[in-house]
């Protein structure tokens, strides 16, 4: 069966392109006819792709592998396909996040610190593997994010779309458990390497 991708993933790349092409004043998206056939995220086909991306998320139903390879090579041609992936990984950090439970979410913060890491720890695990496809290990203090295969790093030219993947998880981790610790990227497709790793210290903002 082809690999299929979980549909947020090509909806929070359309929901970059949208909001970095949309104008800060938008009555010119209203005279400018010419603006609207300059920027993609403005056109009725950016549009009519994240209600067609929402729907399918709504469903539970995934996109395939080649649509998101597809749309992450038009943003990595790009000149700002960097900014872009970062903002699609912010968007979708965001996203997944608020997509869980308030209760759960307060448990998670309001928990003692040992049971609201371990409750943070297995969420970010489902997250990883549901919304990623890959996996994530703890050793010791120190946490470890796996993808073997990725539409955003493959789509992509150089390290751009590793951008995407880098600030979700990263920002997954601020919203969890507030670690605002860095990131290190010690594994990449792109250089060759049989998978692309991210590894973090595993804590809190209070310790």
């Amino acid at each position: 069966m082809p690999p299929k991708v979980n549909a947020r993933i090509p909806l929070s790349m359309l929901e970059a392109i949208r909001r970095i092409d949309t104008p800060d004043d938008p009555t010119d998206t209203e005279y400018v006819a010419e603006l609207r056939n300059k920027r993609l995220g403005l056109s009725d086909t950016v549009y009519t792709q994240i209600r067609r991306y929402n729907d399918a998320m709504k469903r539970g139903q995934e996109i395939p592998f080649t649509e998101a390879e597809g749309l992450s090579t038009l943003i990595g041609r790009r000149p700002d396909a960097g900014e872009l992936f970062r903002s699609a990984g912010s968007i979708l950090a965001k996203d997944i996040y608020e997509s869980n439970s308030s209760a759960r979410r307060g448990a998670i913060h309001n928990l003692p610190a040992f049971m609201g890491k371990h409750l943070a720890l297995k969420q970010l695990r489902m997250i990883v593997e549901r919304y990623f496809g890959g996996a994530l290990e703890r050793t010791g203090s120190t946490l470890s994010f796996r993808i073997g295969q990725s539409a955003a790093v493959n789509g992509a030219s150089g390290p751009a779309g590793c951008v995407f993947f880098e600030t979700a998880f990263r920002e997954l981790l601020g919203h969890f458990v507030g670690a605002t610790g860095e990131v290190e990227h010690t594994q990449c497709l792109q250089r060759g390497d049989a998978v692309c790793e991210w590894r973090t210290e595993w804590r809190t903002h209070n310790e």
